[in-house]
């Protein structure tokens, strides 16, 4: 190919005959081994499911138990509800599952944590039976096989957080649609695949799906040359399935709760990516996540890029438009959250998923698959996980679950008739654990609204949940309201010093609980 004229066209000329020159000549349609299924059944199976029934962490999975749990207790499935309120942050598909996980096994941390284990095991298995189409039957073995023992990606999409599912939405929808363009001639049936995911993506997030996988999509046909006709009716097709999935509860929730199109669309995505009001952190954030989310196999990504900058391209037939498009899309994903003012650690999971299959495309045809640094290391990887996630996850979650320490959990289980107010944030998990929906969450700047409260009642329970707040709040108590009864949340300790320090004395979200009352009328 000729050196371009114009400008805009350097970009696929650089593209195609620099970066990613090589054709694939892998057997794209091989077909699927049982023992990789096996593998890959057994393997993710054993570090998603014997361990899923420890204590919640604070503050997002006592949120996202006690949720579905408010919605099987209410049998309301439009609006979600958390302490009696309604909660506007999220669309209900990932509430919807765990609620009917609820109603199959039980309300449980188990029951809800199910949903983000399977969610995970089902981004694994796509990583493999869709990405061998385009990569092969090996290369994907390898990738999923990555995506399974990186603690950045199965140690922490298993948690009852909603980026597991949506992981796997999105990877479904990257993988679908992309199989539906990939070859000349378009395939139906991976694009409605496709849309179908993005939609249901969209009804477990709002619009994040579509803003990574269209940008990629869109930037690969142009820069990459793909001429793939997509028929006008298919694209309308697509739109209407994602309408068909998101209107009824979008519809529905708006005639209930008018404010929650403006506050969801507006200040909770468009703000919070121009404008954050909450998780600000630098543009480089994620860099050192990414690091650490790989750490146990961090050698291969490194042998990858330099393999990448000393290697002449045809030292390196993995270098081809297939491996460029997961690279991207992976690539963009960073890209994108990095660029957002409101960042959480796991907003970048639908990031490792296309990058690991892009790592096992280049361990598999640069035959480093077979050497015993990466087989021995992949052991090594998994054997520390599982470690991690059946030893000391469930021993640090009790350290730090509000419940953990004994006369804590004991005094909060006797509160079934006092009025309970979490001051200056919610306490969900004590919520669940309690088996209530009407723990009361007053800010620091409304501590007296709070003393109001507590006048008008004549006696409540508070959760104090920063170190200074039950100090701070005797402060503005009237002469005639004291606190009659107080208890510290403290945990035994590990008995290193060096650890406790790092670990921290109290139980994440709850530091001291105190009985307030007014004493004027005794």
């Amino acid at each position: 190919m000729d050196a371009p004229k114009k400008l805009w066209e350097w970009g696929p000329y650089f593209w195609q005959n620099v970066l990613f020159p090589c054709k694939n000549e892998t057997q794209a349609l091989s077909r699927v081994k049982l023992t990789s299924i096996v593998l890959l059944v057994i393997l993710p199976g054993l570090l998603l499911y014997p361990t899923i029934s420890y204590y919640l962490l604070e503050p997002d999975e006592g949120r996202y138990a006690q949720i579905p749990r408010e919605m099987v207790l209410t049998g309301d499935w439009v609006v979600p509800h958390l302490q009696g309120e309604p909660y506007l942050d999220k669309p209900p598909l990932f509430y919807w599952l765990v609620a009917i996980s609820y109603h199959i096994f039980g309300v449980s941390e188990a029951a809800a944590r199910l949903i983000p284990a399977i969610a995970v095991h089902l981004t694994i298995l796509c990583i493999y039976l869709i990405g061998r189409r385009s990569l092969g039957e090996r290369a994907a073995l390898w990738g999923a096989l990555l995506l399974t023992v990186i603690p950045g990606f199965t140690g922490v999409a298993r948690l009852l957080v909603l980026d597991g599912l949506l992981t796997f939405f999105v990877t479904l929808g990257l993988l679908s649609i992309y199989e539906s363009i990939r070859t000349p001639q378009f395939r139906r049936f991976w694009w409605y695949l496709g849309a179908t995911a993005v939609g249901a993506g969209i009804l477990t997030k709002g619009p994040i799906p579509l803003l990574l996988i269209l940008p990629v999509v869109i930037a690969y046909r142009w820069i990459s040359g793909n001429a793939t006709s997509i028929p006008r009716k298919h694209l309308l097709g697509a739109a209407a399935i994602l309408c068909i999935i998101n209107f009824p509860w979008y519809f529905a929730i708006y005639l209930r709760e008018p404010v929650f199109l403006r506050y969801f669309f507006w200040e909770h995505n468009i703000l919070r990516f121009i404008k954050p009001f909450d998780h600000l952190e630098p543009v480089w954030f994620y860099l050192p996540i990414v690091v650490g989310s790989v750490a146990t196999v961090v050698l291969f990504p490194l042998i990858y890029f330099r393999q990448w900058i000393f290697r002449a391209v045809d030292e390196t037939p993995y270098r081809t438009k297939e491996h460029g498009f997961f690279l991207m899309a992976g690539l963009w994903c960073i890209f994108f959250f990095s660029m957002s003012g409101c960042k959480l650690p796991t907003y970048i999971l639908p990031a490792f998923p296309p990058l690991m299959l892009a790592l096992g495309h280049f361990l598999v045809l640069s035959g480093r698959h077979r050497t015993k640094l990466v087989q021995g290391g992949t052991t090594f990887a998994w054997i520390f996980l599982a470690f991690a996630i059946h030893v000391v996850v469930p021993w640090y979650a009790e350290l730090r679950s509000p419940m953990g320490p004994q006369n804590v959990a004991q005094r909060l289980q006797r509160a079934d008739d006092e009025k309970v107010y979490c001051f200056p944030r919610n306490v969900d998990s004590v919520a669940f654990y309690t088996g209530r929906n009407d723990l009361q969450s007053l800010r620091s700047k409304h501590s007296q609204k709070l003393v109001m409260a507590i006048e008008n009642d004549g006696k409540a329970l508070v959760l104090f949940t920063h170190s200074h707040s039950l100090e701070t709040f005797k402060q503005v108590l009237p002469p005639h309201m004291k606190v009659t009864e107080a208890m510290p949340a403290r945990h035994q300790g590990t008995g290193f010093r060096w650890l406790d320090g790092l670990i921290g004395e109290t139980p994440w979200g709850l530091c001291d609980i105190a009985v307030v009352e007014r004493i004027d009328n005794k």
